[in-house]
């Protein structure tokens, strides 16, 4: 890892593990080039067999899912997506609610907006609703 006050060069992978994934966001210190109000990252590696612990509701930010490696499975009211091919992408809008599972080893790019200050859609203790 190499940190300057203007860029930043790393590992997806290991400096995903750091952060459950996320790369790019509002959590990252003010200054950190990856910190952004804006936007949100995350390399996800998923192996096969993962899945959301429970469904994301109430979202308040759209998204962009993109396929690197694997099969990926996700789950919208009424409409399953299945991202197969390396490319393979879906968008998805505020309030649309989602699940997802790993039906190989897999590997996702999620681009979020805006990143939105203390909000996790996992529902943890503390953390505000959109």
């Amino acid at each position: 890892m190499n940190v300057d006050s203007a860029v930043y060069t790393g590992k997806a992978t290991p400096d995903a593990a750091a952060d459950r994934g996320w790369l790019l966001g509002h959590f990252k210190a003010p200054g950190d080039p990856r910190h952004s109000e804006d936007v949100e990252i995350k390399w996800g590696v998923h192996p096969q067999g993962d899945e959301r612990a429970r469904w994301v509701t109430g979202e308040g930010r759209t998204a962009l899912q993109v396929l690197i490696s694997g099969r990926f499975r996700l789950e919208f009211p009424g409409r399953t997506v299945v991202l197969a091919e390396q490319g393979d992408y879906v968008v998805w809008g505020r309030g649309v609610d989602h699940s997802w599972y790993a039906e190989e080893d897999t590997v996702v790019l999620t681009v979020r907006w805006p990143s939105v200050p203390g909000y996790r859609a996992d529902g943890q203790p503390g953390s505000p609703r959109p």
